[in-house]
């Protein structure tokens, strides 16, 4: 499940050794509020141990992306992708482009010269469009 060496990333915010380094215990920087809010966003129901459970583990990896960021990075060449590849790009080239009601002509609403879509997310004082 994880690499030789390594376990449970949501250890390290028990204490635990994550990497074969002693991690020390830290407090969730997340809580069970939050937790419940992301669960209701993805559509997930939570029993409270698993809300308990993924504070601990939410936090640990928080605190793991902030060891990251105190990583000096000086002199590093940014990387698109972990191991070196191709990566071909063609050239922007400008080419014939559509009407507005040829854009429009399979939209199941419009409004103007808009698409018409569902708000996914709430706006302002809460509440749906």
């Amino acid at each position: 499940m994880f690499p030789a060496g390594d376990s449970d990333p949501a250890a390290a915010g028990r204490g635990e050794t994550w990497g074969g380094k002693r991690r020390r215990k830290i407090m969730s920087r997340i809580d069970p509020k939050e937790v419940r809010e992301i669960a209701q966003l993805g559509r997930l129901r939570l029993s409270e141990a698993e809300v308990d459970r993924l504070c601990g583990e939410l936090g640990a990896i928080l605190g793991y992306i902030e060891e990251l960021k105190a990583v000096d990075t000086e002199g590093t060449e940014p990387m698109t992708h972990a191991v070196p590849f191709a990566c071909p790009v063609r050239a922007d080239e400008v080419g014939p482009m559509l009407s507005v009601d040829e854009a429009l002509s399979n939209a199941p609403r419009r409004e103007g010269g808009l698409f018409v879509v569902p708000r996914i997310v709430p706006g302002p004082g809460g509440g749906d469009m």
